[in-house]
């Protein structure tokens, strides 16, 4: 299973962008996909959670500017990044817990990372 990330890039404050993560491989189902992000010397943060019905959380910083959401049918989990600041600036994962198909054995659930995209907020 892999997840790849994108729709990073350098944006000026107040400005939005939209990031994608895209999981793929042996797949049952995804339970919940969420977003981290980690900046320069801090450590990884959880930004936003979605579950497999939908149901949402946010990280007090990001309430209300940033929106998560998936396509189950695509496998895909979005974030909505809207009023940017510069204290967004981080490398944002991705990251889900999966249910794998297993060939000669039982399915399993294991947790997955995205490789990152890096978000940069300056003007």
């Amino acid at each position: 299973v892999q997840l790849v990330e994108s729709g990073g890039g350098l944006v000026q404050p107040g400005g939005s962008l939209r990031l994608s993560c895209v999981a793929s491989g042996s797949i049952r189902s995804i339970n919940g996909m969420d977003w981290y992000r980690q900046a320069p010397g801090k450590e990884r943060e959880l930004v936003a959670v979605i579950t497999n019905e939908g149901r949402t959380s946010y990280a007090d910083s990001v309430r209300g500017r940033f929106t998560i959401s998936r396509d189950n049918a695509k496998n895909t989990v979005y974030l909505q990044m809207n009023s940017l600041k510069p204290e967004d600036t981080a490398v944002y994962y991705c990251h889900a817990e999966v249910q794998v198909k297993a060939i000669y054995r039982a399915d399993y659930v294991a947790s997955y990372w995205g490789e990152g995209t890096l978000v940069t907020v300056s003007s």
